[in-house]
Parts: structure tokens; C-alpha cells; sequence
């Protein structure tokens, strides 16, 4: 039985040009020895479908998955880092490793989780990054379009702590598990679908929890059975590899940074 790793990065992980320190370098990194070591890496949608039954064993066995949460300008563009230099970005990077391997790696993909809300991008553009306007889903659709990323659902605005003003009834901030009712979920969920759909044309089919938070509800009554959202799989940060038994609901994830923070732990991580 296959067992799929799926692994998580943020483009705005940038401290120095080390591994240890910048998610693109490490992402680069990663999708080298990921091929030398012989695995193939696969859309996290193929994943989804062998979840459901749509995929055989064949299809997903040896792959490895790559995502990246929150979808600033850094997962498309390439871009002028103000103490760290030129970052090359995370799409560029899939395209450089393509050219390097050919058609050794025939399903390369990657899935980018973004923040819905234009508001809340702005505001988190002034509050975490250096108020350049980087936060924006012009991207989008050309992220799409590229065969090599899809864009998926990280939420209406993250319930993030610096915002002043969250799309929740209780202003819960930090803490995704307090998405325990009908509009909050509706909220924080469809709507954030809704938009990504407008702004790329294709809706939105995976969730990302910010933070990897969720709750019973979620997970249990809304996400299964509420319709409206258009969703069929969600993805955690529990750190452990995606078994054929797993709810397609609770896709566990490892993050780039805390559950690996070396190539040589990647490797580990990868032969278990």
C-alpha cells in the first residue's frame, strides 16, 4: 500500500540564502533530491482521487506532493527581497527544475493555498511584508494556466492576527478550530472559494486550514455535508505520511522549517 508524503512551504520564509532559513531554497533543493532519490512527484489533486477511490494504488505509488500556503507575490513572481537579494519564485523554480529533468518528471506540479479576501492581502501586505503591494492575485489565473501550479483555498482571511477586523462572529484570531458554525464556515470557506473562482475562472477543489486548525464541525458536518463550498479534500499540518485509510478531509502535511529543516532530514523523511 502506498504511503505519500505531502509536503508544505511559504514563500515568505526568507531569513538568508541558506537552506536553513528560505523555503525557496530549500523548494529547489527538495525537488532535486527528491528525483535522485528516484520519487516521482504528483499533483496533490491525484492524491485526492486515489483518496476517493478514483485513482489506483499504481498511479500515486513513490509520489511525493508539493504545496505552499498563504500565496503572496513570492509563490509567482520573481522578486527583489530587501535584504536576502533577488529571490527566484516558487513557479519559477518549478519551471527551472523542468528544464533541468525533462520529461524524467512528467506530472511536476505544485499546489499554491492563497488568502482569499483583496482586503485582507492588503492589509497583511502592510502588517508582514514592506507595504510594496506583494500580495496581490494578479498571478492567479496565469498560475492556472502554467500546468505546473493550481491555486486552492487558504481561507477568507486566515483569522490572522493582524488584521483589525476578521470575517468571524467572535473575532476569534489565531485560532482556526473557532470555525465552529454554519457562517462562520460559510465565510471563512465558500465565500473565500467564490472569489478565487472569479479571479481565476476555475473553482477551488482543496482547502488548506490556516495553521492546520480545524474542528469537529468542519470536520464532521460542514465540510462533508454542507454543499455550497465545492470542496472535496482538505489539508492539515499533521506531520505524518497520507495512508489509503486517511479522511480525505484531514490530508496531513509536513512543513518545510518545522517538521524538516535540512536536506538531510528530507531525506530521512523521505525513506520512511
Amino acid at each position: 500500500m502506498p504511503t505519500i508524503p505531502v509536503l508544505c512551504y511559504h514563500s515568505l520564509n526568507i531569513d538568508n540564502n541558506e537552506y536553513q532559513g528560505n523555503d525557496h531554497v530549500a523548494f529547489a533543493q527538495d525537488l532535486r533530491l527528491i528525483h535522485q532519490l528516484g520519487r516521482r512527484i504528483i499533483p496533490l489533486q491525484w492524491l485526492v482521487d486515489w483518496l476517493r477511490g478514483r485513482r489506483p494504488d499504481s498511479d500515486v505509488a513513490g509520489g511525493v506532493v508539493m504545496s505552499m500556503d498563504d500565496g503572496s507575490w513570492f509563490d509567482f513572481h520573481d522578486m527583489p527581497h530587501p535584504s536576502c537579494g533577488q529571490q527566484r519564485g516558487m513557479l519559477g523554480i518549478l519551471r527551472d527544475f523542468q528544464q533541468e529533468v525533462g520529461t524524467a518528471q512528467p506530472h511536476l506540479h505544485a499546489t499554491s493555498f492563497v488568502i482569499a479576501s483583496p482586503q485582507a492581502r492588503e492589509e497583511l501586505d502592510q502588517t508582514c511584508l514592506i507595504k510594496a503591494g506583494w500580495w496581490g492575485d494578479d498571478w492567479w489565473q496565469a498560475a492556472n494556466a502554467s500546468g505546473l501550479m493550481t491555486v486552492e483555498n487558504h481561507s477568507w482571511d486566515h483569522l490572522h492576527p493582524t488584521l483589525q477586523q476578521v470575517a468571524h462572529s467572535r473575532q476569534a484570531k489565531s485560532d482556526f478550530s473557532q470555525v465552529d458554525n454554519y457562517q462562520d464556515a460559510k465565510q471563512q470557506i465558500a465565500v473565500a472559494s467564490q472569489y478565487i473562482q472569479q479571479r481565476c475562472g476555475t473553482a477551488p477543489r482543496i482547502f488548506a486550514y490556516p495553521w492546520g486548525h480545524t474542528s469537529d464541525y468542519l470536520l464532521e458536518e460542514y465540510l462533508p455535508y454542507a454543499g455550497g463550498h465545492g470542496l472535496e479534500a482538505a489539508v492539515t499540518t499533521e506531520p505524518r505520511v497520507c495512508h489509503r485509510q486517511d479522511n480525505p478531509w484531514r490530508i496531513p502535511r509536513f512543513v518545510c522549517g518545522c517538521d524538516w529543516k535540512t536536506a538531510e532530514d528530507m531525506k530521512s523523511l523521505l525513506s520512511q
